[in-house]
């Protein structure tokens, strides 16, 4: 499976947003784009030998290229899956971007993640991957394996009392999107719903990533 297996830390740099890519750190002041950096050696600015430069405002081009490269990043996709993902939803009726954004936030190594087993989505999408997470009673060892409403996502039983997933629950301030019911003390998800614009709280502005692949 293709996947990025460089520094993430440096992506959030990046992107000049925190993207939680890193688990725990993302929610300490260790996080090189946190408001208040404790770490000395911490950098804020983006990467690179001109990374400092990179800090003036750039074109419009810039603008949406930078916006999708966040929005990949943020959900760990590669160039060439999200520009799948992004044809597919051109091609669904209704609004290409928030179509676009419901296929990434339906993907079950995000709804693993939005339960709280994982404190990333790296972290989430190897749970799936190792064949921890069952959708109706089955399991799916697909991270973009893509639910559906009234599908019910749950955690193996056996998994339940593994260590990193009872300190994710217990530790990580995230709550539950209302797309998604909680049952089973946390370690069941029942889809409600497609999730709306407003229930998607990534800081992403899908308008600009259309506009990109429009051109």
């Amino acid at each position: 499976m293709a996947r990025y297996t460089g520094p993430v830390c440096r992506l959030c740099r990046r992107e000049r947003v925190k993207l939680y890519l890193k688990g725990e750190r993302c929610y300490s002041l260790k996080c090189p784009v946190s408001e208040q950096v404790t770490d000395r050696h911490a950098r804020a600015y983006p990467p690179g030998e001109h990374g400092r430069d990179r800090m003036r405002q750039g074109s419009e081009y810039l603008g949406q290229l930078r916006e999708k490269q966040k929005a990949r990043r943020i959900y760990g996709l590669l160039e060439k899956q999200f520009r799948n993902l992004y044809d597919e939803a051109n091609h669904k009726p209704g609004i290409t971007g928030t179509n676009l954004l419901q296929f990434l936030e339906l993907r079950l190594d995000n709804v693993s993640y939005r339960a709280g087993w994982g404190a990333s989505r790296s972290q989430a999408r190897q749970f799936v991957r190792h064949g921890h997470v069952q959708v109706n009673g089955k399991r799916v060892t697909i991270p973009s394996y893509r639910v559906r409403e009234g599908d019910v996502v749950t955690l193996k039983s056996s998994t339940r009392e593994n260590f990193h997933v009872r300190r994710n629950l217990d530790t990580l301030d995230r709550s539950v999107p209302a797309w998604l019911e909680s049952a089973e003390g946390g370690f069941q998800m029942a889809v409600r719903s497609i999730p709306l614009r407003e229930q998607i709280d990534e800081p992403v502005h899908e308008q600009l990533i259309v506009e990109l692949y429009s051109k």
